[in-house]
């Protein structure tokens, strides 16, 4: 009975230190850095020139490469931040150096190899469609690609919005016997859609000189200095993407890290290279001229405002000093008394301006 009595106590008591318990704080928990898994635009393992079926993490197809002999994997990147980078590393074995430099944005055009990995940066170029030239106007968009080639895999990794390479994945799986020689097969295909953007932009860049050059030199309107000076910036921007490259491409072709099977692809696109490169100095080259001949008609017109303003102060200054001498408080001045002294003035002013401006417009100053 005494226990009974208790009960209606003890559980009000309890259900008290329950409701303290929900309400009391939970303990902060330091919260973990995210990587971005949709950075990962694709990845799959190639064997034999052909896709294997299936899609798998990128760390499991690492492992079904590693086990399989000539099997590499092709993982592509889109703008991974630095975790994602870090576990990408992990798992394929790249230097922590190698990984940041991947996932930051804006680097040159390079190649280099450390141990067993070879990077290569390339810049991507795209064209930006516009109406009309403006002094805001964007002609070129670029970014950046990184390769990251290791004995079973070839990581791409881009920034920006140019350059995609999902068409270059769909058209080297359609190259089964170029595929098959490895890694290096997507640097080369990579390399060549590249070049291809390059000759692509250059190719629309040259309609828009054209434009430029036809309306620099017509009577009727003339381009603004600024809308010619904002082409030459965006050219500029294209060089850095499309100079660089060179010296990089000639690195890796005389250091002998390129397979023999796709040594001479790469050379193709080395030609195809400088005559982009060629393209885009003489574009810089009609730019300059460009430009420099609108200076020269700003300053023709500058004269030409000069002299009809000089013509019309000097027909003004006739009258001027008629006015001036004939405004003078004398008593006695030439036909001051005469009858027809007020209209004589009037018509030598008149006349003195009509030989001045007939002059003046026989020389050209009018």
């Amino acid at each position: 009975m005494l226990g009974w009595r208790r009960e209606p106590y003890l559980i009000p008591r309890t259900l008290g230190r329950i409701i303290e318990g929900l309400s009391r704080p939970e303990p902060a928990v330091p919260r973990q850095r995210r990587h971005n898994p949709g950075a990962v635009v694709d990845c799959a393992v190639y064997q034999g020139g052909r896709r294997r079926p299936g899609g798998s993490h990128y760390a499991e197809a690492a492992r079904i490469a590693r086990r399989h002999r000539g099997a590499f994997v092709w993982l592509g990147l889109h703008e991974p931040d630095e975790a994602t980078m870090a576990a990408v590393a992990e798992v394929f074995g790249l230097h922590e150096l190698t990984a940041a430099q991947a996932a930051d944005p804006g680097h040159r055009p390079a190649a280099e190899t450390i141990g067993d990995v070879t990077r290569l940066v390339l810049r991507t170029a795209r064209y930006v469609e516009h109406e009309e030239l403006t002094e805001s106007s964007e002609v070129v968009d670029t970014g950046d690609v990184t390769v990251l080639l290791g004995p079973s895999f070839v990581i791409t990794v881009r920034h920006g919005a140019a350059g995609a390479l999902a068409s270059v994945r769909r058209d080297l799986e359609g190259r089964p016997t170029l595929l098959e020689t490895g890694p290096w097969a997507v640097a080369y295909a990579v390399c060549d859609r590249m070049v291809d953007l390059y000759l692509e932009v250059a190719g629309h860049v040259e309609h828009d000189l054209e434009a430029l050059e036809s309306v620099a030199f017509a009577a009727d309107r003339s381009p603004e200095i600024g809308h010619i000076y904002q082409l030459k910036r965006e050219m500029v921007e294209f060089k850095r993407a499309v100079l660089p490259l060179q010296e990089p491409l000639h690195r890796l072709l005389d250091r002998g890290v390129v397979p023999e099977a796709v040594y001479p692809y790469l050379v193709d696109v080395r030609g195809r290279l400088a005559r982009a490169v060629e393209r885009v100095a003489a574009f810089d080259d009609l730019l300059n001229s460009i430009l420099q001949a609108r200076l020269a008609q700003v300053s023709v017109d500058q004269n030409n405002d000069m002299r009809k303003i000089a013509s019309w102060a000097a027909i003004a200054a006739v009258q001027t000093a008629l006015a001036g001498i004939y405004g003078m408080n004398f008593a006695v001045m030439p036909g001051l008394n005469w009858k027809y002294g007020y209209p004589a003035v009037i018509g030598v002013m008149l006349v003195a301006s009509l030989l001045l401006y007939r002059r003046f417009k026989k020389v050209g100053w009018l």
